[in-house]
């Protein structure tokens, strides 16, 4: 029995010592493997970082490229409308190249066509004397001036040609002063068109009318103040328009 625990107690301190001598043995390999695993874990955390940090950029160069196609998509449209915008300066020069070349042709037309006028009025039938000669008088001023555009030239000088058209087909009446046998009296004028161009006294004792032919005024007698006095009531808007008997010179 005393043998046989003996023999239980040899075996036990035999394990403890077996055992102390692998602890001694297998710490080390276990703190070691340890250490391999807190270095591989902090290696996977570097690896994750930098999957994320590639993750993250790969992100950013897909986002650059869709912003640099956007880019090259905008800048072709840019480049076609500079390219256009380029033609058209190129046709606006051109143009601005002939407007200065018919601006040099036109000027001198507008001359002749004023000095024209001006003879024409010379030779008409004397009435509004003083408003026709004004109305030159500023187109000419008008073509000297800088701070005036040749189409606005144009179209005053077109304008002036118009009134002088539309004379010829209206009826006026108009007062004025007009020498008769030396004395200057208040006479009201009667225009018919360019057909005729007669005066009355303002108190109707004397009446003239202007001859064509002779360029002169030639007195009428009083059987023509009735219709006179009609006519230029009829101008004045005072009375219906109606068939009018009155002296015309007949031109060749």
């Amino acid at each position: 029995m005393k043998l046989f625990n003996s023999l239980l107690l040899a075996s036990a301190m035999t394990a403890t010592f077996a055992m102390a001598q692998d602890d001694s043995v297998l710490k080390p390999a276990v703190d070691e493997a340890a250490k391999i695993n807190e270095s591989a874990a902090k290696s996977q955390d570097k690896i994750n970082n930098i999957a994320d940090q590639i993750d993250s950029k790969l992100q950013a160069f897909k986002t650059l490229n869709k912003e640099i196609e956007g880019l090259n998509v905008y800048n072709n449209q840019l480049s076609k409308q500079i390219a256009n915008q380029e033609q058209e300066m190129a046709d606006l020069n051109a143009s601005i190249d002939e407007v200065s070349v018919i601006e040099r042709q036109i000027t001198p037309l507008m001359i002749r066509m004023i000095d024209g006028l001006e003879q024409f009025v010379a030779l008409d039938v004397p009435f509004l004397e003083e408003e026709r000669a004004k109305r030159i008088a500023d187109l000419k001023d008008m073509m000297d001036r800088a701070d005036v555009s040749a189409s606005e030239k144009f179209r005053r000088v077109m304008e002036a040609y118009q009134v002088e058209m539309d004379y010829g087909r209206t009826m006026e009446a108009y007062s004025g002063i007009h020498s008769i046998d030396g004395t200057e009296r208040d006479v009201e004028f009667l225009r018919l068109g360019r057909t005729a161009l007669i005066y009355q006294t303002r108190d109707a004792s004397k009446q003239g009318v202007w001859n064509k032919q002779t360029r002169q005024w030639e007195e009428l007698d009083s059987s023509y103040r009735t219709q006179i006095t009609k006519g230029l009531r009829m101008a004045k808007k005072q009375l219906a328009p109606d068939l009018l008997m009155l002296p015309v010179a007949i031109t060749d």
